[in-house]
């Protein structure tokens, strides 16, 4: 099977074909530290985390970048009121973040890179850009110039007008063009700043991704990731620059293959967000609700689609997964020694391969859940592997098959297949009579074999 996903840079939905694949190359923008995540914010690292976990179902490697805005006049502004230091500041976010989304099943990122880390990586790139005059210095200033790269505003399709009118600063009136943007700000007495052939001061938001994009992945990688609401201007930026630096007027896949963007969630049609004031933190929301239970909120919906936030859906998905719960319950015992499951996950599978579409592959699982009490017993053990790979692709295990124990504490599952292997090995030895003994082992165990073509089914009796 093949994994296709839609390019936001063709609009296209696109089979992935990896430039290594010995290595997958993927980058996601992370967050900037100054308070904590919201549910929002989790969409993302929860997609980014379902499509790392996806990829690896297909290729052996899979390195995920996701980096830390550690130095952002956020962060400046949040310090100042709280009276503490950055330092303070980013640290405390920066670990409650990543607590918060390991409490949803999301892995940390394979590399995490801090801004504050890859200054010097931002200023040799910034120096690049003005020497092959793509960037100008300005009254302590230095501003990329759009007009300088022909293929700027590809990805987000914006006229020149639209550009002026979705920039999040200030138009700067010494710019020349108004659609151009900071490479480097100076910074005040009172706020941090670096040593630069521009005198004391600080990255502009964009240049960070595309210094620690190339700095821990190399360019071109395969896939960059992120929120449809960085593709413009933060995107938009990152290509102009990455794709200038080298060779002026580089094409955008000079820089990554695939751009993956999320849909919003939204609260009543409305997008979630600090400054609307309908945010729902994650870190509330643990405290009242399982990791799966949010998680499974998030996957819902096909990413790129809205999701419409409440508790409702909460509530739906806290019903589902009990469901899920009592049912694999049922069936603790039943174990299969087989991989005769893989036709049917590569079912589940293939909903998955075709843009993550989770609505397709939930309503497979949902589906299975349905119908495996009234299967026989092969069919059962069959379906429950399946399950179980399907729950630790979509990352839902914390409550589902992790914390789950063998009902009869006294007898490990490991030992248990450690002596059905061993039967096995005295079978294929003609050693019948060892064979028998260890069958006779285990039924004094309370543990009854089945021997079918496929491989031997185990379960317990009372």
């Amino acid at each position: 099977m093949e994994i296709f996903l839609f390019d936001s840079l063709s609009r296209t939905k696109r089979e992935f074909q990896p430039i290594n694949k010995k290595n997958i190359k993927i980058y996601a923008c992370g967050p900037t530290v100054y308070n904590f995540a919201h549910i929002g914010n989790a969409r993302m690292a929860v997609v980014c985390d379902l499509l790392v976990r996806v990829l690896k179902t297909k290729f052996s490697k899979v390195t995920f970048v996701s980096n830390i805005t550690d130095i952002d006049d956020k962060i400046i502004n949040a310090a100042n009121s709280q009276k503490k230091s950055i330092e303070e500041i980013t640290e405390y976010f920066y670990k409650i973040y990543n607590q918060d989304m390991n409490g949803i099943g999301v892995n940390n990122p394979d590399i995490q890179p801090k801004a504050t880390e890859h200054i010097s990586d931002m200023i040799e790139m910034i120096k690049k850009l003005i020497l092959n005059g793509c960037a100008y210095e300005v009254e302590r200033h230095v501003l990329f110039n759009v007009k300088k790269y022909k293929y700027y505003g590809n990805l987000s399709r914006r006229s020149d007008e639209e550009q002026i009118a979705g920039n999040r600063v200030e138009v700067l009136s010494f710019k020349k063009n108004p659609q151009d943007f900071v490479l480097w700000k100076p910074s005040s007495s009172n706020d941090p700043g670096w040593e630069s052939p521009w005198g004391i001061g600080r990255p502009g938001w964009h240049i960070e991704c595309s210094a620690m994009s190339e700095t821990c992945l190399g360019i071109p990688f395969d896939i960059h990731c992120g929120g449809v609401d960085l593709t413009f201007p933060h995107h938009e930026n990152e290509i102009a620059q990455s794709c200038s630096v080298n060779k002026i007027n580089d094409d955008p896949r000079s820089f990554c293959n695939y751009w993956f963007h999320n849909g919003f969630v939204t609260v009543g049609g409305e997008k979630m967000a600090k400054s609307v004031g309908n945010i729902t933190l994650v870190n509330d929301l643990l405290k009242k609700y399982s990791g799966d239970t949010i998680r499974l909120c998030l996957l819902i919906s096909q990413y790129r689609q809205p999701l419409d936030w409440s508790e409702k859906i909460l509530e739906q998905s806290k019903k589902t997964l009990r469901k899920f719960l009592r049912t694999l319950d049922d069936l603790n015992d039943l174990e299969v020694l087989s991989e005769e499951s893989d036709s049917i996950f590569n079912f589940f599978l293939s909903a998955l391969y075709d843009d993550l579409n989770t609505p397709k592959a939930l309503a497979i699982l949902n589906d299975w859940f349905n119908k495996i009490r009234s299967e026989d017993l092969k069919k059962k053990v069959i379906i429950k592997s399946a399950i179980l790979r399907a729950l630790d692709t979509l990352g839902l295990k914390e409550h589902l098959n992790e914390k789950r124990s063998v009902k009869d504490n006294k007898v490990e599952k490991k030992k248990i297949v450690e002596m059905i292997n061993e039967r096995e090995l005295a079978r294929k030895n003609n050693d019948f009579s060892k064979a028998d003994k260890i069958r006779s082992s285990l039924r004094d165990l309370k543990i009854e074999l089945e021997d079918t073509p496929e491989g031997t089914i185990w379960k317990k009796i009372e």
